[in-house]
């Protein structure tokens, strides 16, 4: 396997600037389908990476992976981060949701806890800024909303800008 590597170290235009580094794995002699899904999911985490890099001073080493049998996408704590072959999960959106799970969204007992509690001392009045005063995070199946990302019709720049504000939040929270 050769081993791409991008880095995102971009200066902040807001209040942070982001470390997130990320390789994608890739055959050495793709195939005409894998050549396909390594431009895609290439274009998707720079977009994501960078859109992350607005909003947060995060760092994580992320491991993409091209495997066609995941039926969407899914990531880890561990920094492992996978795309199926399915090109209509390759895009930004995705990616960002995914780049979560690997700062800890779903996958920590203090995130669970956190949840269950409804225990969001930074997270929770930042969406009540977007929201309003009644506004709550919700939580379930590993994932939160609002701005969680978890489906493509969810996809705006506005919500993806508080997507990556509302992971910094949680990260701030002790998720």
């Amino acid at each position: 396997m050769r081993l791409t590597t991008l880095t995102a170290l971009l200066a902040s235009t807001t209040t942070a600037s982001g470390a997130l580094t990320w390789s994608l794995q890739k055959a050495s002699n793709p195939t005409a389908d894998q050549t396909s899904a390594y431009a895609k999911i290439e274009a998707a985490m720079t977009a994501a990476v960078a859109h992350y890099a607005k909003f947060t001073s995060a760092s994580k080493t992320i491991r993409v992976y091209y495997a066609p049998g995941v039926p969407t996408a899914e990531a880890s704590y561990n920094g492992d981060l996978r795309f199926g072959s399915d090109r209509a999960y390759m895009t930004e959106r995705t990616a960002m949701h995914e780049i979560s799970h690997t700062l800890g969204v779903g996958q920590t007992a203090e995130f669970n806890r956190r949840c269950a509690a409804g225990d969001w001392p930074t997270a929770l009045p930042l969406l009540r800024s977007f929201d309003g005063a009644s506004a709550k995070i919700s939580c379930g199946g590993g994932h939160f909303w609002p701005y969680g990302l978890n489906y493509e019709s969810e996809w705006s720049a506005t919500n993806g800008d508080r997507h990556v504000r509302m992971v910094d939040a949680m990260l701030k929270d002790g998720m």
